[in-house]
């Protein structure tokens, strides 16, 4: 299939313009002599840059592929056909490189696949989770029921990754903006300072001179520094590429006084509403835990997760080896219990990820109003300290003047 755009005279001597996706040129000729066109120009739409160069194309972000969810539930949900769904989901997509994906499903299913298996061709976009949704949907035929389930459940899982960024937000750009405000002042400003303390004579005081030998040494050896940082980075990068590297930062992090507790808390948020999701959805309690263990993104959550999975399979109740793990609390569990008792866990656990949902958003909210004191301290100790530093031996003639 390729894109022609093509030109025409109608019997009534109207020039009309138009663009279509077709196998030949000859198919599409033939398309508008049927339709009564005459004198017809046709020509193979150019590649764009995109195409040769797939980093400009951009990707697809989560709330795309939540409008996406959403419309074709809805579209479904009124009888319309499979493949004219997702004719008019490709029609009226911005997004040129969703656009392109939208109709490539489309033309697998066209051409006699499951819209499960054409989903299976990208998971950077349809991930584990989402396919195996879609197929139990096509197998139970509610697959408008799960395609809004999705939705739902991608909207609110990134409603809490929102939160989690904005959190991170804060503190990370006061501490880039020190680390710039700091190496500006020793660069730039210092220099300035000493020139004139060298035509002061006499001994700096001891922060003064700190501040200068500091100078000296970051212009001397920036672009070492900088290198290093670099090296630094990249070494740890492989490091967490490994297994004991990861266990041990996921660790670390999970430990962490202050954002320890939250990413707990996003775990088990993130936890229960996707098992929940998949339990409603039809899909066993083995294969859902499986693929929630994959989404945790921390390896001792993970880790956890699996080993749960591995004594259900062997005959155990999910609340037991939950009830090991240091990840979830006793009253989790406690909800947990009470579910697969009552055999509506699938419920509880929805309940559950409500109440951390909260949970997540007071702690955020905590953290924020903790950190945004303590920031503003740092930020304003350590460069009010090199100012004063900076004017100390003007303080100290100025005594001796007087």
């Amino acid at each position: 299939m390729a894109v022609f755009i093509w030109e025409a005279t109608t019997r009534k001597g109207e020039v009309k313009k138009g663009e279509l996706d077709v196998t030949d040129e000859n198919t599409l000729r033939g398309m508008l002599r049927r339709q009564g066109f005459k004198s017809i120009t046709v020509k193979k739409k150019p590649k764009e840059l995109s195409e040769y160069l797939p980093f400009l194309a951009g990707g697809v972000k989560e709330k795309e592929i939540v409008v996406f969810s959403r419309i074709f539930s809805t579209m479904i949900n009124a009888g319309l056909p499979l493949i004219q769904c997702l004719e008019l989901l490709a029609q009226q997509e911005q997004n040129k490189a969703f656009k392109k994906i939208i109709t490539t499903i489309k033309e697998d299913i066209e051409g006699g696949s499951t819209l499960c298996d054409a989903l299976k061709k990208y998971p950077k976009i349809f991930d584990e989770l989402f396919v195996n949704l879609v197929a139990a949907g096509e197998s139970g035929g509610i697959l408008d029921v799960i395609l809004n389930r999705l939705s739902g459940y991608m909207e609110k899982a990134a409603k809490l990754k929102s939160k989690v960024k904005g959190a991170m937000t804060y503190p990370a750009s006061v501490l880039v903006i020190s680390v710039a405000v700091v190496a500006l002042l020793l660069l730039k400003v210092i220099p300035v300072f000493q020139k004139m303390f060298e035509g002061m004579g006499g001994e700096l005081p001891g922060p003064t001179q700190f501040l200068v030998n500091a100078s000296q040494f970051m212009q001397s050896y920036f672009m070492y520094m900088i290198g290093g940082v670099v090296a630094i980075g990249f070494a740890f990068k492989k490091y967490y590429q490994t297994e004991k590297g990861t266990l041990v930062i996921d660790a670390l992090i999970l430990k962490s006084p202050v954002f320890g507790p939250l990413l707990k808390k996003v775990a088990v948020a993130k936890f229960t509403r996707t098992l929940s999701t998949m339990m409603t959805s039809g899909v066993p309690i083995l294969e859902g835990l499986n693929i929630v263990s994959k989404t945790a993104g921390n390896k001792i959550i993970e880790n956890a997760i699996q080993k749960t999975r591995q004594s259900i399979s062997e005959g155990k109740t999910i609340a037991e080896p939950l009830a090991e793990t240091d990840i979830f609390p006793s009253m989790v569990v406690q909800m947990i219990a009470v579910g697969e008792a009552t055999g509506a866990l699938d419920a509880m656990l929805s309940k559950i990820a409500d109440f951390y949902d909260d949970e997540v958003d007071a702690a955020v909210d905590a953290m924020t109003a903790l950190l945004e004191p303590f920031m503003m301290v740092f930020l304003g100790g350590v460069v009010g300290g090199m100012i004063i530093a900076m004017y100390l031996p003007i303080f100290k003639m100025a005594s001796v003047v007087g």
